[in-house]
C-alpha cells in the first residue's frame, strides 16, 4: 500500500477495504460492522482464508449508509430493516445521494403514479357539490 500525504493508505478507487479500514473510515468498532452483517443480510462483505472480510465498494457504500441511519439519524435497527425491506438498498443509496427513490423505476410507472396522486389531491381540494357557494 502506498501513503499518502496525509499519513493514511491510498488505494485504488475500486479496491476492496479490509474491515479495519471501513471501521476507522466510519469512527465505529470492528465489532458494530460484524453486528450489522447479522442484522442486515444485504450487507456480505467477502471472507477469505481465516474469515477475514473484504468489503467491495457497494458493500462500503451500505455501511455508509447504515451509519447514516442509525447514528447520524437516529434509525432503529428494525426501522432500517423495515426501509430496506420497503425500498431495497439500490433506492436507498441512491436516495441518500438526492435522487428520489423511484429514480431506477420505469418512467411509465412513475407518470402513472403521479397520475393518480394528482387525480387524488384534485379531488381532496374539489369541495363537495363542484364548487363556491356564496
Amino acid at each position: 500500500m502506498d501513503e499518502d500525504a496525509g499519513g493514511g493508505t491510498s488505494k485504488a478507487p475500486g479496491a476492496f477495504r479490509t474491515i479495519s479500514e471501513v471501521s476507522a473510515e466510519l469512527g465505529v468498532p470492528q465489532h458494530v460492522l460484524r453486528f450489522w452483517e447479522t442484522r442486515f443480510p444485504e450487507l456480505r462483505p467477502l471472507k477469505r482464508g481465516g474469515n477475514r472480510r473484504y468489503y467491495r465498494l457497494e458493500d462500503v457504500a451500505l455501511c455508509r449508509l447504515l451509519h447514516r441511519l442509525l447514528h447520524v439519524e437516529g434509525y432503529t435497527v428494525k426501522g432500517v430493516q423495515a426501509l430496506l425491506r420497503r425500498h431495497g438498498v439500490k433506492a436507498l443509496l441512491a436516495a441518500r445521494e438526492g435522487a428520489p427513490p423511484w429514480a431506477g423505476d420505469d418512467p411509465a410507472s412513475v407518470v402513472g403514479r403521479l397520475a393518480v396522486l394528482r387525480d387524488r389531491l384534485a379531488a381532496a381540494l374539489d369541495p363537495p357539490g363542484g364548487g363556491m357557494t356564496s
